[in-house]
């Protein structure tokens, strides 16, 4: 019935174990941003499942590589990524990827951010991360205006599961991306086929850049079933090749990859000075 007035000691626990939340990355750390707006109704870090945002905040990365990141020093964690994927290992631990999917789901930078992320051709985990960012929070146009281009980009790109290691291309990581509805561990939201917005005219018809057409010609039918006909071939392919070979990609991909940079090429500091500049940053100390 009767309220009990806190001690002094009491209230100097409580503060001490405030203080311990706060450092080992309690709420403070883990909390949305208050200028963020809602995602399809949501909190957007609610788009990553519970259990996997608990593992994410409970990992050492999070804690000390992503507290306090801001649009600005984000850019330089995502240039340091080797390789794209949602968790590994039996315990299912998040990559780095996942962890700064989260941090940019916590901060929701601008889209002019995030279109430079996919645009740019420096960084082709930084352009990965962009695009599965954007697959979860943009707009069903926007998604397609800034992901289709991306068919034209078959760079090689390490995933991580917990199965092991395996190499795909960023073609077809985008092309999971449209087509999907999971990817990297987490369930995608939904996204309208693309004819719905074309009937709409939120879009116009898709153009095929990568047979050579101009800008203005469109893509027939037969040459988008062809194409993707090919698409599912390649992957048949890839799935299909021998032991020995996936035995041989899966020894390539680093098995200490955590500290190094995504194909063993040390980081321009010329690209990267670029890059932050379309981004509006200030440059790198050479």
């Amino acid at each position: 019935r009767y309220r009990r007035s806190a001690s002094p000691r009491s209230a100097g626990a409580r503060n001490k174990a405030k203080q311990h939340s706060n450092s080992m990355g309690g709420p403070t750390a883990n909390t949305t941003d208050v200028t963020s707006e809602n995602v399809h109704g949501t909190n957007p870090q609610r788009i990553v499942e519970k259990i996997l945002r608990t593992k994410v905040y409970a990992t050492q990365y999070w804690k000390e590589s992503c507290f306090g990141l801001t649009a600005e020093t984000l850019v330089d964690r995502a240039i340091e990524l080797s390789h794209v994927g949602g968790t590994y290992g039996g315990t299912r631990k998040p990559t780095k990827f996942m962890c700064l999917l989260l941090k940019m789901l916590q901060i929701q930078p601008d889209l002019e951010i995030v279109v430079e992320f996919v645009t740019n051709e420096d960084y082709k985990y930084v352009r990965a991360l962009g695009a599965l960012y954007l697959r979860c929070v943009g707009r069903p146009a926007d998604i397609y205006r800034y992901l289709e281009p991306l068919y034209t980009d078959y760079s090689k790109l390490r995933v991580r599961t917990f199965e092991g290691w395996h190499i795909t291309h960023l073609d077809q990581f985008i092309d999971e991306l449209l087509t999907e509805d999971y990817a990297c561990d987490i369930a995608l939201p939904h996204l309208p086929k693309r004819w719905h917005l074309e009937k709409a005219g939120q879009l116009g018809p898709r153009v095929n850049s990568a047979a050579g057409l101009d800008g203005d010609e469109e893509v027939s039918e037969e040459e988008e079933e062809v194409v993707q006909e090919e698409a599912i071939v390649g992957r048949l392919k890839m799935k299909g090749g021998s032991s020995k070979k996936r035995r041989r990609e899966e020894e390539a991909a680093p098995a200490q990859d955590e500290d190094r940079v995504a194909d063993g090429h040390d980081l321009d500091i010329e690209a990267t000075n670029a890059l932050r500049a379309k981004l509006g940053l200030k440059p790198l100390r050479t």
